[in-house]
């Protein structure tokens, strides 16, 4: 079979089996999350490309060579979402959350968009989990973030987690760092890959984000911004330490971690998966950081904010290399099997009945013979059938067939189909099995 078309490179179609360990995972977090006061938001997925301009840099390499933006029919300039932060605080600011009680926690399920190389859990278009807290610029924020992502993380079983963490400083104290950074990386301009060498010029702490063989080990021995940063910036940091200390939480210190956005400040932090799988070992499954000054990027207030990304499709494939499991799709309770055309009229309204009791059922829509329906309800794995013919009819009595094959014997139980009291005569033998 020749299609028109096959789907985009560097997308995926999420089929049934995949997209309930996504429920699974999605499910979790919310549950979790709410836990600590979380409410969800969602915002659009196209959005004035100048916002992300301003978010995450002119110079970056999201917006110089992987964002998906366009013209609309009004001549407006468009992007595809890349992350969601931008869009959260553009609504916060637009719709005026942020004046509301403070500190105001928002999170969110999307789909982003970057046109980047596709590899193990990287897609063009991915899927994210964020979370957002406003209007705290205090390292008690930090804690409750980095508490509840770990919280998340051991929720869904995983284990050989790594969660690293850094400073960047304010953009008073940065300055100084910059400069000597850039002196370090002028010195070994011509050992440094191409997009670095633009990098030196126009956004410097970027080549320590850089994933390049020669540039990482340049970068090894490169002046570490811990060094450089003021005092308020270095009493937050050792504060939000003594927190992680006090909750066990174990943590590494990784002066290279600068995120891939312009717009973060202060601490930054990420998740990692060490595993033996060349295609897990150092996954980054999820990452965030402190971004104080991007509402007044955007002309908004002093906002102080702190946020996180998940990544859905790395996380699944994180759990999938530790044996995870996820539940299956779900099968039906029950298949009612229907003969003839009166018994399909009776047959729907049985089914409703379930259905509106909370009872997965199913029925024959393919009018397809009693052997048919029996290898069919087999086939979707139905634990229970009732079959409905013309004696059935007369009688208003069927039987309860268990398909599971328990013990190999398929026992059968008598029931009544009358509308009138079937949910209750189902519901007595249901129960007892």
């Amino acid at each position: 079979m020749k299609l028109i078309t096959n789907r985009i490179r560097g997308t995926r179609d999420l089929l049934p089996e995949e997209y309930v360990k996504t429920q699974v995972i999605i499910n979790t977090i919310k549950s979790e999350a709410e836990l600590y006061g979380f409410n969800f938001i969602r915002t659009p997925v196209i959005e004035h490309t100048e916002l992300f301009e301003r978010s995450t840099g002119e110079t970056s390499d999201i917006v110089t060579k992987e964002m998906y933006s366009f013209q609309d029919k009004s001549g407006r300039n468009i992007s595809l979402r890349p992350e969601g932060t931008a869009g959260v605080l553009r609504a916060v600011l637009e719709n005026g959350l942020h004046n509301n009680t403070m500190p105001l926690k928002l999170m969110y399920h999307s789909s982003c968009y970057r046109y980047e190389k596709p590899q193990s859990g990287r897609y063009r278009e991915f899927f994210q989990f964020g979370l957002e807290i406003f209007g705290s610029d205090t390292p008690e924020t930090e804690t409750e973030l980095i508490l509840l992502s770990n919280s998340i993380l051991s929720r869904l079983n995983l284990s050989n987690i790594i969660l690293e963490i850094n400073t960047i400083g304010c953009p008073e104290c940065r300055k100084k760092y910059l400069e000597i950074l850039k002196k370090y990386f002028e010195d070994k301009k011509h050992e440094l890959c191409e997009t670095c060498q633009e990098r030196l010029e126009k956004n410097t702490l970027r080549i320590l984000d850089c994933k390049n063989k020669s540039c990482k080990e340049i970068c090894d021995n490169s002046p570490e911004i811990i060094n450089y940063i003021c005092e308020p910036c270095s009493e937050h940091f050792e504060k939000l330490k003594s927190y992680l200390n006090n909750l066990n939480i174990n943590y590494n210190i990784n002066s290279r971690i600068v995120r891939g956005l312009d717009y973060y400040s202060r601490t930054v932090f990420e998740f990692k998966i060490k595993s033996q799988d060349n295609n897990i070992n150092n996954l980054v499954i999820c990452g965030g950081g402190r971004y104080d000054k991007l509402s007044e990027i955007f002309g908004g207030p002093n906002l102080p904010a702190l946020g996180l990304g998940i990544g859905l499709e790395r996380l699944v494939l994180a759990m999938e290399s530790q044996d995870i499991l996820f539940p299956e799709v779900q099968t039906p309770e029950i298949f009612i099997i229907c003969l003839d055309n009166n018994s399909r009229l009776l047959g729907f309204k049985l089914c409703d009945i379930l259905r509106k009791s909370g009872i997965f059922c199913e029925l024959d829509i393919l009018n397809r013979n009693l052997k048919s329906q029996l290898k069919y309800a087999d086939k979707i794995k139905s634990k229970y059938v009732i079959i409905i013919g013309e004696e059935e009819l007369k009688t208003k009595k069927s039987k309860l067939k268990d398909m599971r094959n328990n013990n190999n014997i398929n026992k059968e139980y008598e029931i009544s189909i009358d509308p009138e009291n079937f949910l209750e005569k189902f519901m007595s033998i249901y129960l007892s099995l």
